[in-house]
């Protein structure tokens, strides 16, 4: 590790998902005073102060800023779900008014956090085919991208001009009981983990403990400031991704899902948007190598066996 440990109280808004539990047990577990805004109370409870709020209106959470040494955000409906109407002006909504409304809460205290640590997505790249992206590629099109640039823009005017912001364009996670992994381990085990599609989509992933110590950096490194690619240093495509997995969990089979079952599957049986699992991108942390930020899990098999075994 080459920077400082943060220190002192960090506000986690969006504290009681996925991400947001890990990371607040990483920060307590480094001697930081935690809290959580959530839309729920965390479950199960966890050593630090778990604080409901709706995301959209200032309350008395907005209290819980002052004086904090750090501000993370995390808010943001999950993609993984039926694009219609409603759920893609949530997945737009949930984003954008929730940084609006913590800029606006970092107005109303004396003291507000010197640092924000803001979550948006490598998706905001699009799809290329095959294509490597890093900080400086052009953006795609489509829901995505947009809802991205949108997420990014609201930040910059929610931020205010004397916090530190760090911007994080993260790929997908893989941690224990969450995420891409709780579909896809699964499946695997059935025997149907086979590659998606044509396979070749790029399947960008990150490890959670290496999500939890990129925050931890993002808090705690003066230098640390702008957008970053969130994402480990060697993407994989979805035929290697799914043959590292099959390995891990020890099944030897893997049935392929070519594209017209996935289109059909997605939506009626798991519910979810088959373009998730059809389609992918190839990132590359450019920024975080050159500031030497040194990953803990480079190679996704050793990632997955961590997790797994």
């Amino acid at each position: 590790m080459n920077w400082p440990r943060p220190s002192g109280r960090i506000v986690i808004a969006g504290g009681t998902g996925f991400l947001g539990t890990h990371l607040a047990q990483h920060l307590t577990g480094l001697g930081c005073e935690v809290t959580t805004l959530g839309r729920r109370a965390a479950r199960p409870p966890g050593p630090w102060r778990s604080v409901q709020w709706d995301a959209r209106q200032l309350g008395d959470w907005a209290t819980h800023l002052d004086g904090a040494a750090a501000l993370v955000n995390l808010v943001g409906r999950s993609v993984d779900c039926i694009k219609t109407p409603d759920h893609c002006d949530e997945i737009l909504r949930s984003r954008v008014e929730a940084t609006r409304v913590l800029g606006a809460a970092c107005r109303a205290v004396d003291n507000p956090p010197p640092v924000w640590v803001q979550m948006s997505t490598a998706h905001i790249y699009g799809d290329p085919p095959e294509v490597v992206c890093d900080e400086s590629s052009a953006f795609g099109y489509g829901l995505a991208p947009t809802v991205a640039l949108a997420w990014e823009e609201a930040f910059e005017a929610a931020r205010l001009d004397s916090q530190r912001g760090v911007v994080l364009r993260t790929s997908f996670v893989i941690g224990r009981g969450g995420g891409a992994l709780r579909r896809l381990v699964p499946l695997t085990r059935l025997g149907l983990g086979g590659k998606v599609g044509s396979g070749r989509q790029g399947m960008s992933w990150l490890h959670i403990a290496d999500m939890s110590r990129l925050i931890e950096r993002g808090i705690a490194d003066a230098g640390m400031s702008g957008v970053y690619i969130a994402s480990s240093p060697n993407p994989v495509s979805n035929r290697d991704f799914m043959a590292a997995l099959r390995r891990v969990v020890g099944m030897p089979i893997g049935l392929p899902a070519f594209g017209w079952m996935v289109r059909i599957a997605a939506p009626l049986l798991l519910r979810t948007d088959p373009e998730l699992a059809l389609y992918g991108r190839y990132v590359l942390p450019r920024r975080l190598l050159d500031e030497g930020f040194e990953f803990e899990f480079t190679e996704i098999e050793a990632a997955l066996a961590d997790l797994l075994q």
